[in-house]
């Protein structure tokens, strides 16, 4: 068993090492076969998850999403936008309207990261406060 897992995770570091390496050939670059992988490549940065957890309590305007993340540039929110709607993550629905109005919201493949962030957010919070400290 332990062998076992031992070979999964070096499927998990392996595939998630050449997802991410930009000097790999674009031919080699290819989904990753295991999900935690996966995971990892479609919500990989210190934002993404926060800009779904952001999007797990309704569809938001790109002015709420930066309010709701302080700290996050137009540059990175925007990027990370373009990216989740890119992978299927969520829908942008522009409004021809003065000013114009789009909403960011989560597709059904999106809403089903609420149960992971529910989970990281138990495990977060039963985190001893000293282990936090610096």
């Amino acid at each position: 068993m332990v062998h076992l897992l031992k070979v999964q995770w070096s499927k998990i570091c392996t595939s998630y090492v050449k997802r991410t390496n930009e000097e790999v050939d674009m031919e080699d670059k290819k989904a990753p076969c295991c999900g935690v992988a996966r995971f990892l490549t479609l919500l990989d940065g210190p934002w993404a998850t926060l800009i779904v957890r952001e999007l797990l309590h309704g569809p938001h305007r790109f002015t709420q999403l930066k309010h709701a993340l302080p700290g996050i540039s137009a540059h990175t929110l925007t990027h990370r936008l373009k990216g989740f709607e890119r992978h299927g993550l969520v829908t942008r629905t522009a409004y021809a309207e003065t000013p114009p109005r789009v909403i960011y919201a989560l597709t059904p493949l999106g809403e089903g990261l609420r149960e992971v962030l529910e989970a990281m957010a138990k495990w977060g919070d039963a985190v001893p406060d000293e282990a936090t400290a610096n």
